[in-house]
């Protein structure tokens, strides 16, 4: 792996899974791994899980890791030909430079504005990043991926599986904040490209983009969606035609116990109780929220591992 800002950089999925989960077993295998190698981690938006188990997976290996909140530093302009007589302090083409200097690796967040679905989509912080830095990089959620956390997800559904082709469903919830649509994007992209049975359920108005949902089913009615399900995934996203709106807060989309039925139920974390998902749910034994937040860990321990192989 060369580098890894989306799920397509991963070249052997199945493979990597496994590697993650013997890595789990032992964390420490490869603790000479990365000695004397650096990670710099840039937060261009805030992280609690990201952050925490990016800098873990990366001292498990034994490298050094370097935090930067980029808000405590210059303001970066990323537009090529611009006269820098405003707000701006210092040019991406610069900076991701110096810092390639001081890094093995970058790893990068940095959320949409959603008010631009297209400044969104062209990812202009993270590819400005890949391309001026001469180092790789690692996409900690931009503004239309998490690959880390579908990654995750990969490995969580592998672990807790009990038949060969479980039933996973990606249900949209009510949330009071607009929010992006990364982490379902790229779950649904992970989701197609392992062996399950697969669909989506949203109120009308929720469609994703379809070159993302491709052919996955789609089904409007919540209930019917789940049923015999073994893994429920509940997340939050804005409308993505009507960009960045919410265009419904219908509280009957909370997960529930009895929606639920005997699925394990999954997200990503952080969730609002008695909004998203009832207490019920979250504190049962069918919930594995706990679960998929250690393995964000071993997600990125064995992202860093490969690209290491490769330097």
């Amino acid at each position: 792996m060369k580098k890894y800002t989306n799920i397509n950089d991963i070249p052997n999925l199945s493979e990597t899974i496994q590697q993650a989960i013997q890595l789990k077993e032992n964390p420490f295998r490869f603790s000479e791994f990365g000695k004397y190698k650096t990670l710099v981690m840039l937060f261009f938006n805030s992280s609690l899980r990201t952050r925490l188990s990016t800098e873990k997976a990366a001292k498990n290996l034994g490298m050094q890791v370097m935090v930067l909140n980029v808000s405590d530093t210059w303001n970066l302009e990323f537009e090529d030909g611009t006269i820098m007589n405003l707000n701006t302090s210092e040019h991406v083409k610069e900076a991701a430079q110096v810092i390639s200097q001081y890094a093995d690796i970058i790893a990068v967040r940095a959320f949409p504005t959603l008010k631009d679905r297209l400044k969104d989509e062209q990812e202009f912080v993270l590819n400005s990043f890949i391309k001026y830095a001469s180092v790789p990089i690692v996409n900690m959620e931009s503004s239309t991926s998490h690959p880390l956390q579908a990654l995750t997800d990969a490995i969580t559904i592998e672990e807790l599986k009990t038949k060969p082709k479980p039933k996973v469903v990606l249900s949209w919830a009510p949330h009071p904040k607009a929010l992006p649509h990364a982490v379902a994007n790229s779950f649904i992209k992970m989701m197609q490209s392992i062996d399950i049975n697969f669909s989506i359920t949203h109120p009308k108005g929720y469609e994703l983009n379809q070159e993302i949902t491709k052919n996955t089913p789609i089904n409007y009615n919540q209930e019917d969606a789940l049923k015999d399900a073994d893994f429920v995934y509940v997340k939050n996203w804005s409308s993505y035609n009507d960009y960045g709106q919410i265009l419904n807060e219908d509280t009957n989309w909370m997960m529930t116990q009895e929606k639920l039925g005997k699925a394990k139920f999954m997200h990503c974390l952080p969730v609002r109780r008695n909004v998203v998902v009832e207490d019920a749910v979250l504190d049962s034994e069918q919930s594995v929220v706990i679960q998929q937040a250690n393995n964000r860990t071993y997600a990125a321990q064995v992202v860093l591992k490969q690209i290491l192989e490769n330097l």
